[in-house]
């Protein structure tokens, strides 16, 4: 039975009789499927009397693991101390860890001393989500000497969770922001400006937490004349030093969207072999390490006729182990700035008006796959789709803020900027990209009338726009 015949099914005065009488209660899931009796204890809500207990006891020997996890976490909310000894047999026992994890938190729950010894045994537990929800309880009573010192010992624990949990609950060591500035402001010399130089020497006069959000697309492993490295690991290196600025600078709790993707660097002769690099693979653990929290990956697929064909030696022979496919994706991996605040309190930054203006009203992407047409250009060879920076631009950011990109290329993500009402901040090192740019953004000349015209400076001129001397 679907969820929408059983809403139509079971209804609020049903839900209240049950509640309210054990026998009615007892008598009804008797004759009930699981899908219906898991529907009946997600709609409980609070249960403000004993009388239900009886029937969720009986449902604690249901075979329907669902079905016990969902009568303990209802019995749980009777914090009845009662119940302990029932909680704690089914922590220690059930066969099903989420049963298991939800006898642990309705422990926690009871907030009664009693339960200290059990929730302490309970650290040592192979399951890394009971031991969380064994430190959910404990913290209640972590004031206390020989609690805290049980979870001071957590944080040599295996489970990088864990430790991060402690260190956060415990020794307070959450990354706080420093910076005073308001988080829906940024420095003004930063705002529609273009700089013409190496990103590593221009972003070290960026102040601290100045950019909203960051998107780019680094230079590709040795694949254009503009990105030659002598070796890869110098090349992650570069990519390293310059994302750990990118960290430096970017506001708390905000997002970088990288977008990259595995490269061939071609065979020199036909008795060598090409090398593929997994980019976004290597670079990801760098990234975390130095503070970019993990949200999403999405997936850029481009038609098959716009990539290079891989795969005409198979069509042919048809031998396995040489099948190559085209690779028509390229990942954007989406980051967020490590804090201990949650996405509202970043949304709680700026005002009614500007969440209003900001609301992403038409259709959007639902899934993680994003279906986009490459771009081609004559000067530079790999150009953000105006498309894809619409949509990155839409999804996170707020009208109003500075958007930045290191690699700025044309200057794509400038122009979408504007066009969304956002201001950019872009850093590129050839000469001809430059130009590319200036064309791209003369597309918003009607923009630029209401809002002044876009900086071009070199290094040397930024750094005068630093200090306030222009």
């Amino acid at each position: 039975m679907n969820r929408y015949v059983l809403n139509q099914k079971i209804n609020q005065d049903l839900i209240s009789r049950l509640k309210n009488d054990p026998k009615v209660f007892s008598s009804f899931i008797q004759n009930q499927n699981d899908g219906t009796i898991i529907y009946i204890l997600e709609k409980l809500g609070r249960l403000e009397n004993g009388y239900s207990k009886e029937p969720l006891l009986i449902l604690l020997n249901h075979e329907n693991e669902n079905v016990r996890a969902l009568a303990i976490k209802n019995l749980a909310k009777l914090e009845d101390i009662d119940l302990f000894t029932t909680f704690l047999k089914y922590a220690n026992s059930d066969e099903s860890t989420s049963v298991r994890r939800e006898a642990v938190s309705a422990i926690g729950r009871l907030r009664n001393k009693k339960s200290i010894p059990a929730l302490m045994n309970l650290l040592k537990d192979r399951d890394p989500k009971v031991v969380m929800q064994a430190i959910r309880g404990l913290l209640v009573f972590s004031y206390m000497g020989d609690v805290k010192k049980e979870l001071v010992r957590l944080l040599n624990h295996p489970n990088e969770l864990i430790r991060e949990i402690v260190n956060k609950e415990i020794n307070d060591t959450q990354p706080q922001s420093k910076v005073q500035t308001k988080h829906n402001e940024f420095p003004e010399f930063l705002k529609n400006t273009v700089v013409h130089g190496e990103v590593q020497k221009i972003i070290k006069y960026v102040p601290d937490e100045s950019v909203h959000l960051t998107f780019t697309s680094p230079p590709y492993y040795n694949a254009r004349d503009y990105s030659i490295y002598q070796s890869y690991d110098e090349y992650l290196s570069f990519l390293e030093e310059v994302f750990r600025e990118v960290h430096r600078v970017t506001k708390e709790g905000r997002f970088f969207i990288l977008n990259t993707s595995p490269i061939i660097i071609p065979r020199i002769s036909r008795q060598h072999s090409s090398k593929r690099y997994p980019i976004p693979y290597d670079i990801h653990p760098l990234l975390t390490k130095m503070g970019w929290e993990f949200i999403d990956d999405i997936v850029w697929v481009k038609p098959e006729a716009s990539v290079k064909n891989r795969n005409a030696g198979f069509l042919q022979h048809r031998k396995p182990l040489a099948y190559k496919p085209n690779a028509v994706t390229e990942m954007l991996m989406v980051y967020r700035k490590k804090t201990d605040k949650l996405i509202d309190w970043n949304i709680k930054q700026y005002s009614s008006e500007i969440i209003k203006q900001s609301k992403v009203s038409e259709d959007y992407e639902t899934t993680n796959v994003w279906q986009i047409d490459p771009t081609f250009d004559k000067i530079h060879t790999a150009v953000f789709p105006i498309e894809l920076c619409n949509r990155v631009i839409k999804y996170y950011s707020f009208v109003g803020d500075l958007i930045f990109d290191p690699f700025a290329g044309s200057g794509t993500l400038g122009r979408a900027a504007l066009n969304l009402n956002r201001n950019f901040f872009l850093t590129e090192k050839e000469a001809k990209y430059i130009n590319r740019i200036k064309e791209e953004l003369n597309k918003c000349n009607n923009l630029f009338n209401q809002q002044g015209q876009p900086k071009f400076v070199n290094l040397d001129q930024f750094i005068l726009l630093f200090r306030g001397n222009i």
